[in-house]
């Protein structure tokens, strides 16, 4: 689902113009990127919930020439998927 179809969606469903989903969308976006950036967790219920994770510095191989070089230590998102949800695709 895209940006523009989800927008659509949420728009139809609430009853609101398309560009006020849109911002809202975009607000939401930015509210858990300063959160897990903040090191918080961000959990959504039904879908599941978001945390950052530190992931150690490790070697690793350049494709092209084969040399080994080392990949820096840095923060990832990590995502856990709600049991609800997983029992929704999974069936």
């Amino acid at each position: 689902m895209t940006l523009e179809e989800l927008s659509t969606h949420l728009a139809d469903k609430l009853s609101i113009p398309k560009s006020t989903a849109t911002s809202a969308i975009h607000e939401t976006v930015a509210a858990i990127v300063k959160a897990l950036a903040n090191g918080d967790k961000v959990g959504l219920p039904g879908l599941g919930n978001f945390s950052v994770t530190q992931r150690a510095e490790r070697k690793g191989r350049n494709p092209q020439t084969g040399a080994e070089i080392v990949i820096a230590a840095k923060k990832v998102v990590k995502f856990s998927v709600a049991t609800a949800a997983s029992k929704a695709i999974n069936g």
